[in-house]
């Protein structure tokens, strides 16, 4: 590699290999990586059509990423979701109080009211990720971390996802944008999950029960919310 010497260009080739990686791949993916993370933390629209692009072009591979489409594309979870009416709905203070109450609680950079569609994830609400046009309140289901949370059904908890023998290797964790997660799923009766209310961190973080315990509770005040009064809540 230009600028390197040979004793740092076999390092380059050795780190490559670890990773299970050719040289060229390897350093696609770290300048990707930079250019998501710099994108993001300067609060840049195009981000996300980079990080669209990236995962497109394979650069960001999610092959090693559990498949849960059978738990997305559950017809009772999904009559579950659409009935709430919320998918494209506006923004509204009450899960904004939520938001921003859980990522106060938690110390949290980012926290989200998401739900996931069968080919999507749609955010009913948002804390520092502002200024999003309507059509940027979603992403494409590849790029979620929270269908997970759905799928399982159960809190996912992420410190430092770089690290994660499965999550390493998703695309969110890739560009730098999601290193520390914790997720709480959005149960109706039936115990369909719809989304997640979450909170992550561009750096590791050591989650505690008692974060656990908060986020579960705002999460439930969310369930409450949506599934007692459902489509009403517009306007």
């Amino acid at each position: 590699m230009t600028g390197f010497d040979d004793w740092l260009n076999g390092q380059l080739v050795e780190c490559a290999r670890e990773a299970g990686e050719d040289v060229a791949t390897y350093v696609a993916r770290a300048v990707a990586s930079r250019m998501v993370t710099s994108l993001v933390g300067a609060e840049r629209p195009e981000a996300k059509d980079v990080l669209t692009r990236l995962t497109d072009a394979g650069i960001f591979a999610v092959d090693a990423m559990p498949d849960v489409s059978a738990v997305v594309n559950d017809p009772a979870r999904l009559q579950s979701l659409y009935d709430t009416g919320l998918l494209d709905s506006p923004a509204e203070e009450i899960y904004d109080r939520i938001t921003r109450a859980a990522a106060e609680a938690l110390d949290a950079p980012f926290a989200a009211v998401s739900l996931i569609d069968v080919d999507r994830q749609f955010f009913k609400s948002t804390v520092g990720m502002d200024g999003l046009a309507p059509e940027e309140r979603q992403t494409p289901l590849a790029e979620s971390v929270c269908q997970y949370t759905v799928a399982n059904g159960a809190p996912l908890i992420l410190e430092d996802a770089r690290v994660d023998p499965v999550f390493k290797n998703h695309p969110a964790v890739l560009a730098g944008a999601v290193v520390a997660y914790l997720g709480i799923p959005l149960m109706d009766g039936a115990h369909n999950a719809v989304g997640t209310l979450c909170v992550f961190d561009s750096k590791p973080r050591l989650w505690s029960t008692g974060h656990v315990q908060v986020l579960s509770d705002l999460a439930g005040l969310a369930a409450e919310r949506i599934f007692d009064n459902g489509p009403s809540l517009k306007g």
